[in-house]
């Protein structure tokens, strides 16, 4: 009895021993059937293994957001065209400027504005905004405080002079992110300054400068 007993602990742990293999061999296989997903810098790869390739990680990497390259791009032009002038009693009125450049002046080789002036002495500020260019890719320019035109006489016909900074104030198309500054100075000759008196003259302006994208 006691040679039987003992045989079947021995049976008992031999069937203990094979049931528990063939659980792992299960479990093994299980886990080699399972897909994962293992990453190595910008590679995606997808196993059926345990473990990632050597290399690889399952932890997908963060990718960090690129800010975009500053450019600048050197502005020159030389603008010809003509100003037109409403005066009133104590100031003038710039309807319409238009003009065409020639030099570094890239896109913008059209310009167009307006402006206005309340002149109460020979040298005076005044005030005026323009687009350069045309169609989809163009840039809004407004003259800051510093802009000045003065008269080469005390009254009618002269010459004008004018000059300040004209500083991006917005953008189209490819210069959406447009910022800078340009140094201006142009003039043109008028014929009168009586009030309800319009004309329109020849107009010379340069500008020189740099346009910053982002």
């Amino acid at each position: 009895m006691k040679i039987n007993g003992e045989s079947r602990r021995i049976k008992t742990a031999i069937i203990v021993i094979a049931l528990g293999f063939s659980l792992a061999q299960m479990s093994a296989a299980t886990a080699a059937a399972k897909t994962i997903t293992c990453y190595k810098g910008t590679i995606v790869k997808k196993v059926t293994t345990a473990k990632c390739p050597t290399g690889y990680s399952t932890k997908k990497p963060v990718v960090k957001a690129t800010i975009p390259a500053t450019s600048a791009i050197a502005f020159q032009g030389n603008y010809t065209g003509k100003v037109s002038l409403l005066w009133g009693d104590g100031y003038v009125q710039v309807t319409s400027v238009k003009a065409t450049g020639t030099g570094k002046v890239g896109d913008f080789a059209e310009l167009s504005g307006t402006g206005s002036a309340a002149p109460a002495a020979q040298c005076d500020s005044f005030a005026g905004s323009g687009t350069l260019g045309t169609g989809a890719n163009t840039i809004k320019v407004a003259f800051d405080t510093s802009a000045k035109g003065c008269a080469a006489d005390d009254s009618a016909p002269t010459k004008i002079t004018f000059s300040g900074n004209a500083v991006i104030k917005s953008g189209t198309g490819k210069y959406a992110t447009a910022k800078g500054t340009f140094k201006v100075t142009g003039s043109f000759s008028i014929q009168t300054s009586a009030a309800g008196k319009s004309e329109t003259d020849a107009f010379s302006m340069s500008a020189t400068g740099s346009i910053t994208l982002k």
